[in-house]
């Protein structure tokens, strides 16, 4: 209730003030002090009319005399009430009556020198969550206003389990799982919440601005967030929610006991008591009912091979290519292992270099890539972060030096990966800025104890630098040996040819598509022609743990070819995981030759089950037995690499069609291509899917790749797993068509064929510049290499 008339019986109020706010005395009311749950009482000495001001927004102001100083030289403050309180106040409220104002902020007053009043005045809105209580004069009011001060709040708000397809809802929720925000394929920036309510509901929002400051500031599973003017769409059978007009959020703190601050961009919000209790309530049910997240982990407990998430300062940063970036980070702990120090110009490295040398024992360097790069670049120095989904990764050098351990940030959202930036007033930061200040660095000082890999010593000189990349990337020149027959045409004459021809060409790469590497990786069906995005880890979660997938049924256990093994998890959820392990002979195979069949299992279980058996095949039970999960997910695990069917093109066949495999083969091999074949499924393989602009000077000409591996020399299914192959194909591309604008290195295609439908769709021979890759200190590195007479097939009907 923003503006209640309150009365006085028998010396006390009626009803009485929330008990949650306390007094506030004129003379404590400054700029920089925290008013939260206070109010101000005084008497109503002046009021002017109601106004509109230029935005359409009506204001009135009221001027109260502190009651309880009123002799004192400076005794009365201005109150600016804006909106619909304003015109609600102004028609109740009189000269000499007592005025309660609570939920407001304080600012600097302009007018203070001419009216002799308090340095600060007071503002009041509806939207900021204001309210006002008014002890008027004895004295008939209209009952139509009366009425109209005692109306409900404004807001009501939906629990999950009660949403509808098409409406436009306000809600509360807790946060389960969240994306930070990251720029979505458009302009704008997007984020990805998963909410549950005491209902036991969820709902998965899908948030869209263009100002990355109106999104939710969400920092970590458990947090509260109230939702405005949300609006829900059926998917799939389950609902989802989306931004629409006027939504607008609010973000709270989920541990109980905290401080209830909303977090928000918004300078005008409403906040009433009621709802404190609402977060209250949400808390102690959230600490009931949910696991909401694992411990922290601090560098001191890093292990190889995990992930996690990191609360830290950045001291540094730098550019380090096209598609990665590095940020130095610490947070007071060592690392129990050496790390890895990312090879930089000394001139790029961004930070107090003093600082940077004193803390150099303490810091680690984290390799952020694609997506993330944008972020990182716009970090400040000094900042407090929290970096969502590291990968620590144990690596070895090939001489005597021990394994070290290597910090990534990979690109894409799955599993949340992303970098938040935290306020100094998050309760995380003030715990950390406190641990870091107790640090002692005089034991980083001891050179002769340093844990970290240094190359060329931590900071790499622009001389040293320079001379590493000229042997990373050597380039002589290859050697042309097919078509010689034809002779080079000018791309002027190609452009104004008629269809079809054949030509050979010899040109430049000017740019490139898509400049983000790892989305150039499509999965690509042979048969029919088609193509689609390779699933995020996200959807494939989402796939892998669907609210249809049945129950496990006990009877399609344990048959003449599979042994099973059936547990329940000791989550909430009490899941049921059951593995079928397949026999050879009536005789489990060695687990390095095995195949699973997996029931009810997350992707990081499956994930787990890859590092010890050779193949995992996600399955469901039907009524009639087992049968492949779902052709959206990979029908195929097997090492890091995940095999795909076509949905058009695959008819699939029951699990029971793999005990002919069992029965024929001495000794089973579980090929995908045998697999897929004896399942029905047509598969569909990874491709690389770019746009090359040549030019001569003549013209500019369009040429679309589609290939698997010939062009790049390397195996487009293992891009998306591997950061040296990834790192490999960004450094031949540097290599083709260097950053900044300037004209790759020169190509010559090899019979191509115009088929004027608007670009040149070609048979392709490109011989590109052989690049020898010497990343680290790795020998098998440094010998791979693009080889000669790179072929490819280009279509432009795919891109």
């Amino acid at each position: 209730m923003p503006v209640q008339l309150l009365k006085i019986i028998k010396g006390q109020s009626e009803p009485p003030l929330p008990n949650h706010l306390q007094k506030e005395d004129l003379k404590h009311l400054q700029e920089g002090v925290d008013h939260t749950n206070k109010y101000f009482q005084g008497l109503v000495i002046l009021s002017y009319p109601v106004t509109t001001l230029r935005d359409g927004t009506d204001f009135f102001k009221v001027v109260l005399q502190d009651m309880d100083n009123s002799c004192s030289r400076i005794n009365s403050i201005n109150i600016l009430i804006y909106g619909k309180m304003a015109e609600d106040c102004a028609q109740v409220v009189h000269h000499g009556d007592t005025f309660v104002v609570a939920g407001f902020k304080l600012a600097k007053s302009p007018t203070a020198r001419e009216d002799g009043r308090h340095d600060c005045h007071l503002e009041v809105s509806e939207e900021a969550g204001s309210a006002i209580y008014i002890y008027s004069k004895q004295r008939t009011t209209d009952a139509s206003k009366t009425a109209l001060m005692s109306v409900a709040p404004k807001y009501v708000y939906t629990p999950l389990n009660h949403l509808k397809d098409g409406t436009v809802v306000n809600l509360y929720g807790i946060v389960k799982f969240f994306k930070p925000p990251y720029i979505s394929k458009g302009t704008d920036f997007c984020s990805v919440v998963t909410l549950v309510d005491p209902s036991n509901e969820k709902l998965t929002c899908s948030l869209f601005s263009g100002n990355l400051d109106s999104l939710p500031k969400i920092y970590k599973v458990g947090d509260i967030v109230r939702f405005h003017r949300i609006k829900i769409k059926e998917y799939n059978g389950q609902m989802q929610g989306i931004t629409s007009g006027g939504f607008a959020s609010l973000t709270f703190d989920g541990t109980v006991g905290a401080p209830i601050v909303p977090r928000t961009s918004s300078k005008g919000y409403s906040f009433v008591h009621e709802e404190h209790k609402t977060v209250e309530d949400l808390r102690v049910w959230a600490a009931s009912n949910l696991s909401i997240s694992e411990p922290a982990i601090k560098l001191s407990g890093v292990q190889p091979t995990l992930f996690f998430d990191l609360t830290c300062q950045l001291v540094g940063k730098a550019k380090v290519d096209g598609s990665s970036f590095l940020l130095k980070v610490w947070d007071g702990t060592k690392c129990p292992y050496p790390t890895w120090k990312v090879p930089v110009k000394a001139r790029d490295l961004e930070g107090e270099e003093v600082l940077l040398r004193r803390l150099r024992n303490l810091t680690v360097d984290i390799l952020v890539y694609d997506n993330h790069v944008h972020l990182a670049t716009s970090l400040k120095i000094g900042s407090f972060l929290r970096i969502y989904s590291i990968h620590t990764k144990q690596a070895s050098a090939d001489n005597d030096d021990a394994s070290h351990i290597e910090f990534h940030l990979h690109g894409g959202t799955g599993y949340g990966r992303g970098i938040g930036v935290l306020p100094e007033s998050n309760p995380d930061v003030k715990d950390l800025k406190v641990f870091l200040e107790s640090v002692d660095l005089s034991n980083s000082q001891d050179m002769e104890s340093m844990s970290s890999v240094e190359l060329d010593d931590t900071f790499y000189s622009d001389e040293a630098f320079e001379s590493d990349l000229k042997r990373y990337q050597q380039l002589p020149v290859t050697v042309l040996t097919d078509h010689l027959g034809l002779n080079n045409t000018e791309l002027k004459t190609i452009l104004n040819s008629t269809a079809p021809q054949q030509y050979r060409i010899r040109a430049k790469l000017g740019t490139y598509k898509p400049q983000k590497l790892y989305q150039a990786i499509k999965l690509h069906c042979s048969k029919c022609n088609s193509l689609q995005e390779v699933p995020h880890e996200d959807e494939l979660a989402l796939i892998l743990q669907g609210s249809d997938i049945p129950a496990p049924n006990p009877e399609l256990h344990n048959t003449s070819w599979y042994d099973s093994a059936m547990w329940i998890t000791q989550d909430q959820k009490q899941r049921k995981i059951v593995i079928h392990f397949v026999r050879h002979e009536e005789i489990l195979q060695e687990p390095e030759n095995s195949l699973l069949m997996m029931e009810g299992g997350t992707l990081k279980e499956i994930w787990k089950l890859t590092k010890r058996f050779k193949c995992v095949i996600p399955v469901r039970s039907t009524e009639h037995g087992l049968d492949l999960l779902d052709i959206s997910a990979p029908f195929l695990f097997q090492g890091n690499k995940r095999y795909y069917g076509c949905k058009q093109c695959s008819t699939p066949k029951p699990i029971n069609s793999l005990s002919s495999m069992v029965a024929q083969q001495q000794q089973p091999s579980w090929e995908p291509t045998e697999i897929a074949q004896v399942l029905g499924i047509e598969p569909l393989q990874y491709v690389f899917v770019m746009k090359f602009t040549l030019v001569d000077g003549t013209g500019a000409l369009d040429a679309y790749l589609l290939d698997y591996e010939n062009f790049f020399k390397i195996p487009a299914s293992q891009i998306l797993t591997t950061d040296f192959l990834q790192q490999k194909m960004q450094m031949i591309m540097n290599a083709l068509c260097p950053p900044g604008g300037k004209l790759g290195q020169l190509a010559d295609v090899l019979k191509g064929e115009w088929e004027w439908k608007g670009s040149f769709n070609l048979l392709l021979y490109m011989q590109i510049l052989r690049i020898h890759i010497m990343h680290g200190q790795n020998s098998e590195q440094r010998n791979s290499g693009v080889g000669n007479n790179s072929s490819s097939y280009l279509f432009n009907t795919f891109l």
